[in-house]
């Protein structure tokens, strides 16, 4: 490796990798024990969700999504909410 200017990596490093770029690209946790060749999806789960905690955020947050939320009217642009004052010239 040092004769290609490589930095010192250990084969077990890129695994690590490998596995975490593909869980953010969207693989399926599954697909990544079974390229790992894990025993079992936990192992594979809590090594890599540690890894990469806006999963967590995401997992969290994908229920709330189901839920129907009322949306407010938007106002024509240029236009605004509060009535404008009119001047004391204006008024005149």
């Amino acid at each position: 490796m040092t004769k290609h200017g490589l930095p010192p990596i250990r084969l077990h490093d890129l695994r690590h990798c490998a596995a975490t770029l593909s869980l953010a690209a969207g693989v399926h946790m599954k697909a990544i024990q079974t390229m790992l060749g894990h025993s079992s999806y936990q192992l594979t789960a809590d090594t890599y969700t540690s890894v990469l905690p806006q999963f967590e955020k995401a997992q969290a947050e994908a229920p709330v999504q189901l839920v129907p939320r009322k949306t407010k009217a938007r106002q024509p642009s240029g236009e605004t909410s509060v009535p404008k004052k009119i001047s004391d010239e204006a008024a005149a």
